[in-house]
């Protein structure tokens, strides 16, 4: 075990342990405290998460037009290790993908019922709908994206380009100078890892939910607790068992498949659901955001209400943010052999794209069939967010199909997430003196076992909590982990902006 960076691996997973623990002994004791300290943190810190977040997309549009986007990641004799097409599918998939499963037809919903309470919009109105649309368009297309791809292209332009080590501290180093030490790097990488891991059984929580309570609905049985055990342990052993195929057979392979279930979907239900309004609710919408982007993006928008924006859009850049640094040494690692540019167009603007195109089908057909009276806001608040996207399948002709494929492609698309960033963590626990291909890395011994032992944790985790105590409790606590994240991508973004500028004669090799 002399290969395993014990601080790394060990107090992430004693924090997470602790917050399981305590949740158990008094649940409401810890969903207060937690919920206190993200409060605390989202209202004194907002406009530095408001701020950071826009200064990231800043940064992306420097980077395209300058110098820095003709560098080659690795060197100008570099070869790509994916295609261009399996590339897509991966970063698409490991980022926010199981994210517009579950919220692609709920938060419409809020937005449209609930608008903001000083702007003055009539719930479920014209202008309620067009502010839910271009709400939907802001928390999950470009600034999300610029989140993750920051951080990725600066850790894929310091290891590739620069030598540096696997670490966080790779690009970090570029600005802390002498003071980036061990100590340093070890308390970068464990931060970041809490964050992922807890952010990761929150997320197979609320997939755990979500699966059971569609097969509850197509079999007409119970979601009780074993059924929630039969999906959390399905979930992780397929996760695992990809995991520890590898990236050529598992991801890659996963990931082909789990798009292309995408694009079916989407025209299945453009072509029976309510066409017409999809393309003008969505258009309607991304003139309205485009429109706001700036106002929104600093915390002056939803109509000025600070509250609101604080609680919806301040609170997703935490929580992207918590899954950005981690997340971005597997993205920065597997894009070797691609220009700047590609990689700011695959990372960014192909998965932004898919998203408008994702949110106008599935936010748009959840407004309209609602309005028309589907009775899907009544399932929101009565069964919770997890049924809606059943409830508007229950409308469509084939339902029991499109349900049974809709639990199949959400059980697909979070074994291909956690199996990407299971990649990354497995990377990060370990030391590694020299440069390891990531093809080479996956056949070492200490990499099955730090697989095996993670996708155990992780799932052992999201299984207690959705069983005992909820998943509110572990999710609070990934989101605690967005403001050291935010402190940490912020360098990042600095050492981006080094690189295209004194330390860009270093990157051309």
């Amino acid at each position: 075990m002399n290969d395993l960076r014990r601080t790394v691996t060990f107090v992430p997973m004693v924090l997470l342990l602790v917050g399981v623990v305590a949740s158990l002994i008094n649940l409401d004791a810890f969903l207060a405290a937690v919920t206190s300290a993200n409060s605390w943190i989202l209202r004194h810190f907002a406009v530095v998460f408001n701020w950071g977040s826009f200064a990231f997309v800043i940064t992306i549009f420097w980077t395209w037009f300058s110098p820095l986007g003709k560098i080659r990641i690795g060197g100008n004799k570099a070869t790509p290790l994916l295609g261009r097409w399996n590339w897509f599918a991966i970063t698409l998939c490991t980022t926010i993908a199981i994210g517009i499963l579950f919220w692609a037809t709920a938060e419409p919903l809020y937005h449209f019922h609930e608008p903001p309470a000083i702007s003055g919009i009539a719930a479920a109105s014209d202008q309620a709908r067009r502010f839910a649309m271009s709400s939907l368009f802001m928390h999950w297309t470009i600034t999300p994206y610029a989140i993750y791809t920051v951080p990725s292209l600066a850790f894929a332009l310091a290891y590739h380009n620069l030598g540096k080590q696997y670490s966080l501290s790779a690009p970090v180093s570029l600005v802390l100078g002498r003071f980036s030490g061990k100590w340093t790097t070890d308390v970068l990488d464990a931060t970041a890892l809490f964050s992922l891991v807890a952010g990761i059984s929150a997320s197979l929580g609320v997939g755990v939910l979500s699966i059971s309570s569609g097969i509850a609905s197509n079999l007409g049985i119970p979601s009780n607790n074993i059924l929630l055990a039969f999906v959390a342990a399905s979930i992780v052993l397929a996760f695992m068992v990809s995991s520890l195929s590898g990236l050529m057979r598992g991801i890659r392979v996963l990931s082909d498949w789990n798009v292309r279930f995408f694009f079916l979907l989407c025209a299945v239900l453009l072509a029976v659901g309510p066409t017409a309004e999809i393309f003008s609710y969505g258009v309607q919408g991304l003139a309205d955001y485009a429109k706001e982007f700036l106002p929104r993006s600093i915390g002056q928008g939803a109509l000025g209400d600070t509250a609101w924006s604080r609680d919806w859009t301040t609170f997703y850049w935490a929580n992207w943010l918590a899954w950005a640094p981690i997340t971005a040494l597997f993205l920065g690692r597997i894009a070797r052999g691609y220009t700047v540019r590609e990689f700011i167009t695959f990372n960014l603007i192909l998965p932004s794209a898919f998203a408008v195109v994702w949110m106008s089908i599935f936010g748009a057909s959840a407004i309209e069939l609602d309005s028309s009276g589907g009775g899907l806001y009544s399932a929101l608040t009565a069964e919770g967010p997890e049924s809606v996207i059943y409830r508007l399948f229950d409308t469509l002709p084939l339902s029991s199909l499109w349900s049974g494929a809709f639990v199949l492609l959400s059980f697909v698309c979070f074994v291909t997430a956690a199996d990407s960033n299971t990649e990354a963590i497995s990377g990060i626990c370990q030391r590694e003196e020299t440069h390891v291909a990531i093809l080479e890395e996956e056949k070492r011994p200490i990499t099955f076992r730090l697989k095996v032992m993670w996708a155990t944790l992780i799932g052992t985790t999201a299984w207690i909590m959705v069983t005992f105590s909820g998943v509110d409790g572990v999710r609070m606590l990934s989101n605690l982990g967005g403001l050291p994240a935010l402190f940490i991508v912020l360098l990042m973004n600095v050492s981006l902006v080094l690189m295209g500028t004194s330390q860009f004669r270093n990157l051309k090799k």
